[in-house]
C-alpha cells in the first residue's frame, strides 16, 4: 500500500467521521424560531428518558395551557422531529406547550419505541416512563391537565395509541400518523409482520371510553402498510359503535389530495382517517429539508392541531 493510499484513506476516514459528527449534532440541534427549548429526564418503570418541552414566548406560571405530545419515529430524535413537524411554530400561533419525549438509544439503537411488547411488558414500563414524563412537566409548568393529547409518527404512533388506550382518561385526544396500532403486534417479529399488514387488529382491553382518535396515512407507505391506518380508526370505532359517514374529499392547493372519513356517535367524532394518496412513510406537510418529512401533503401539524382542539374543554 502506497503513502498515497494511506493519505486518501486517511481523508476519507476523516470526511466520513466528519459527516457522522455533524449528523449527530444536527438530531441534537434544538428547533429555530422563538420560545424555549426546555431540557428535562423522567424516571419510570422503563427506566430514564430524556425529554424537550417547548414553551412559547410570553407565557407566566398564572396561565393553563394545553399540552400536545409529539413521539417522534425511528431514526429520528425529539429535536428532529420537531424541526420536521414544525410543531412549535404552531404552538406559538395557538398558545399551547409541546412535549417531545426522546427514545434512549441504547435501549433501542434505531431510536424505535417499544409499542408492541406488551407479552414482555416492556410496552406498559416504557408507557410509564412516558407518563411520568407528562407528570413532571403538569407539575413544573402552567398545564391545563384537562387539555393534554399525545401524536406520533410510525413507532410514535403506535406508543401514542399505546398511551391513550392505557390511560384513556388523561388524554383528550390522540393521533397516530403512519403507525400500527396496538394489539396489532406483541414481538418484534410481529411487529414488522403487522406494518406488512399481517396484524392481530385486537385492542389492549380497557373498560373506560377511548379519547377520539384521528389517523393520518399515505396511501404509498412502503413501511406502515396503509391498511393498518384503516383497521385502527375501525377498532377503535367500533370499540364505541361509531359508524362511518360520507367520506370527504380534501385538496389544498397543489398538494396531495386526501380522503377523509369521519366515525361518529350522535354526532360526536370518535375516530377520523384521513388517506394522503401519494404519501410514503413521511409525515404530511413537513419541512422538506428534514428525514421522514414530505412538503407536498396537507398538512398534518394544522390537522392534528384542529382536531385537538376541537377535543378541548371551552
Amino acid at each position: 500500500m502506497t503513502r498515497a493510499t494511506l493519505r486518501s484513506g486517511s481523508r476519507m476516514a476523516g470526511t466520513l467521521a466528519k459527516r457522522a459528527v455533524d449528523a449527530a449534532a444536527e438530531q441534537l440541534r434544538p428547533p429555530p424560531g422563538p420560545g424555549d427549548w426546555i431540557s428535562g429526564q423522567a424516571i419510570g418503570a422503563g427506566g430514564m428518558r430524556r425529554f424537550f418541552l417547548f414553551r412559547p414566548p410570553g407565557v407566566t406560571n398564572a396561565d393553563r395551557l394545553p399540552l400536545m405530545v409529539m413521539l417522534h419515529g425511528c431514526g429520528q430524535s425529539a429535536a428532529s422531529f420537531a424541526r420536521s413537524t414544525r410543531m412549535n411554530r404552531l404552538a406559538v400561533r395557538e398558545r399551547f406547550l409541546v412535549l417531545y419525549p426522546e427514545q434512549d438509544r441504547r435501549v433501542n439503537p434505531q431510536g424505535c419505541w417499544d409499542w408492541y411488547g406488551t407479552v414482555t411488558r416492556q410496552a406498559q414500563a416504557e408507557a410509564a416512563t412516558l407518563m411520568a414524563a407528562i407528570d413532571q412537566v403538569c407539575l413544573l409548568y402552567p398545564v391545563d391537565p384537562a387539555a393534554i393529547a399525545v401524536a406520533g409518527l410510525s413507532a410514535g404512533a403506535g406508543m401514542a395509541a399505546l398511551l391513550a388506550s392505557l390511560h384513556p382518561a388523561r388524554f383528550r385526544a390522540v393521533v397516530m400518523h403512519s403507525g400500527v396500532a396496538p394489539g396489532a403486534a406483541h414481538s418484534a417479529a410481529s411487529a414488522l409482520a403487522a406494518m406488512g399488514g399481517r396484524r392481530d387488529p385486537a385492542l389492549p382491553v380497557t373498560s373506560q371510553p377511548l379519547p377520539p382518535l384521528l389517523v393520518i396515512q399515505g396511501d404509498r407507505d412502503p413501511v406502515v402498510a396503509p391498511g393498518n391506518g384503516i383497521a385502527a380508526v375501525q377498532s377503535w370505532a367500533a370499540a364505541a359503535g361509531a359508524v362511518a359517514a360520507e367520506p370527504r374529499a380534501l385538496q389544498r392547493g397543489k398538494r396531495h389530495p386526501a380522503t377523509v372519513t369521519d366515525f361518529k356517535l350522535k354526532r360526536r367524532t370518535i375516530a377520523s382517517l384521513c388517506l394522503v394518496e401519494g404519501l410514503g412513510h413521511a409525515w404530511s406537510g413537513g419541512d422538506a429539508r428534514q428525514p421522514f418529512s414530505d412538503a407536498h401533503g396537507p398538512d398534518a401539524s394544522k390537522m392534528a392541531w384542529a382536531f385537538v382542539a376541537r377535543q378541548l374543554p371551552r
